[in-house]
């Protein structure tokens, strides 16, 4: 008979950092990243701090520390491995952003875009969010090699891939921005895909934009 108890305690294990997470981002948002200290986070959450600290290790984690990776990689293994490799990774880029503000579904969109978009602003508005933001990017960069497999495994398509990859993930950086700055009004997926068109032209376009675009989406307050 198969052990479902792995399964279900990495699930508990997932809903309640998710939690924790959460608490922590809108503390930080409502009094200010140096003003909350871990500590009020556990009380937020109802967990002991240990708690946090298994979960979190730092206090950066809180903010910083997501799934990204593991949904790019995914997207990026279902894309067409005859497209353009910008292409590609732009594509799944578009699609993983999608999910990420809720994927279509209205009341996910909102909850979903707006903790997002708080998270966002924390690492745009925060020093020592930033410096370790570029951690995130190099980890991103690294779930794109390896989800291109084979079409990365010598060392010369290893370097072209992570060019390409490396400068997708700066154009989707400056749309994140934008996109911050905006209050998050855009659809983030078109943004995505508007900025990669306009980088690298029509060897990005991942889809029909036009299709993509739901009008404007505020997920503050």
């Amino acid at each position: 008979m198969v052990d479902r108890h792995p399964n279900l305690r990495a699930q508990r294990r997932a809903e309640t950092q998710r939690a924790i997470q959460a608490h922590a981002v809108r503390l930080f948002t409502e009094r200010g990243y140096d003003a909350t200290t871990v500590a009020d986070v556990a009380e937020a959450a109802g967990v002991a701090p240990m708690t946090v600290y298994r979960h979190f290790p730092t206090k950066e984690d809180l903010v910083l520390v997501d799934q990204n990776g593991p949904l790019l990689a995914e997207r990026l293994r279902a894309a067409p491995a005859d497209q353009p490799l910008v292409r590609r990774i732009g594509g799944a880029l578009v699609d993983a952003t999608a999910v990420l503000t809720g994927g279509g579904d209205p009341g996910a969109a909102a909850a979903d875009g707006r903790f997002l978009l708080d998270r966002l602003r924390l690492m745009i508005a925060t020093p020592a969010l930033r410096a370790r933001h570029l951690d995130n990017q190099y980890a991103l960069q690294e779930a794109v090699i390896g989800a291109l497999g084979d079409d990365a495994a010598d060392p010369e398509t290893a370097f072209r891939a992570r060019a390409a990859a490396g400068a997708c993930l700066a154009v989707l950086h400056t749309a994140l921005v934008r996109w911050a700055e905006d209050d998050g009004r855009a659809d983030l997926p078109a943004l995505v895909a508007d900025a990669l068109a306009a980088a690298f032209g029509d060897a990005a376009a991942p889809l029909d934009r036009s299709a993509r675009r739901q009008g404007p989406r505020r997920f503050t307050g």
